[in-house]
């Protein structure tokens, strides 16, 4: 609970969500200056995608990218070979692919416009349609710009592209679950005898088969002319005693079922007996679909908390860009969860 109502109090998922740029400012929303920041506080709502001046040699250094990041209006869905194109995607999409102190009109005429423009030639890019980043389409940036978002930043980008890696997983277990959940309610309602039956039989198969298995592989050892170290002498003696051990298990249970054949239908009428309570209380027959609307809101209740979690922090610094420019550096929650000598948590504050 405090988990939650901190990340909930102090997180800023719009941050996470909308994207932002190298100055603090979030994509599409109207912004506070920050301390420290002189580019910082900027109306950003027609700008509402997330420009990388440097897509094509995206590197980490001190769990940050290297690249310059921008909220633009929109992304260049052409190459970009020199300045003077970069100048005329602006003046006709009303764009700015500079840093936002330099005027559209100086772009081909400022001496440090190389420095405050992408790299050239700039790629051509479209937006991802749920987080708005200009996400480059030719082959070679787009390996470089989608392995180093995905593998070498932050921890919260490491856990989140672990979530999302497994989604498919997470949804394809909670379906399992939904649908065992429900064969089980038939189950019970029309087969009982018969399931009976078949767990039986897949008990006594069961302890055959391991039985089995288990003393196949100790023939395979002792005819196995290659045994000559003591490991494998003393591995031979476990699995001779493990095979054993399985032989006499097998052998009660069997008797067991053996001897207690008749009580099968005493077994029956107590499923019977469940199969009448379900029928009287017909509310259990929508459990399963409660157990999978449990499972998929805590999933995603956990996957919230976490975005919040992550874009919890203050600012405690700030990272100079050069030419006079800057970007505030974010102290996160988050970091505390990876503690070391190479954690992003130690590295800030060294």
């Amino acid at each position: 609970m405090f988990i939650t109502g901190y990340s909930v109090a102090a997180g800023a998922t719009g941050r996470l969500l909308f994207g932002y740029d190298s100055f603090g400012n979030v994509c599409g929303k109207k912004n506070s200056p920050v301390e420290g920041a002189p580019l910082s506080g900027q109306d950003m709502t027609r700008k509402k995608h997330v420009f990388f001046m440097n897509s094509c040699n995206l590197e980490v250094k001190d769990v940050r990218l290297n690249s310059t990041i921008l909220c633009v209006s929109r992304c260049p869905e052409e190459q970009l070979s020199t300045l003077e194109e970069v100048q005329l995607f602006a003046d006709n999409n009303g764009s700015f692919l500079c840093v936002y102190s330099l005027n559209s009109i100086n772009y081909t005429q400022n001496p440090n416009a190389y420095s405050l423009c992408p790299r050239l030639p700039v790629p051509p890019s479209k937006s991802f349609p749920l987080f708005n980043r200009c996400i480059p389409q030719t082959p070679e940036c787009y390996s470089l710009f989608a392995s180093v978002l995905i593998n070498d930043v932050d921890i919260l980008h490491r856990i989140l592209s672990g979530i999302m890696s497994g989604r498919d997983i997470i949804l394809g277990l909670c379906i399992f679950a939904l649908a065992l959940s429900l064969g089980m309610m038939v189950t019970f309602r029309f087969i009982t005898t018969l399931l009976v039956h078949i767990f039986i039989a897949l008990i006594i198969s069961g302890l055959l088969f391991v039985c089995g298995v288990l003393w196949w592989l100790y023939y395979d050892y002792t005819h196995d002319l290659s045994i000559e170290l003591d490991t494998e002498r003393e591995n031979m003696k476990c699995l001779l005693g493990f095979a054993v051990l399985s032989t006499v298990i097998t052998a009660v249970l069997l008797s067991l079922i053996f001897v207690l054949r008749k009580r099968i239908k005493l077994t029956v009428e107590l499923f019977q007996v469940i199969n009448k309570a379900i029928s009287n209380s017909p509310f259990l027959l929508f459990q399963p679909l409660w157990t999978f609307a449990i499972l998929i809101f805590f999933w995603v209740f956990w996957v919230a908390v976490l975005l919040s979690l992550g874009t919890a922090g203050k600012s405690i610094g700030f990272h100079h860009l050069g030419g006079g420019h800057g970007r505030p550096r974010h102290f996160r929650a988050i970091d505390l969860l990876s503690w070391g000598p190479n954690s992003p948590a130690m590295r800030r504050v060294r």
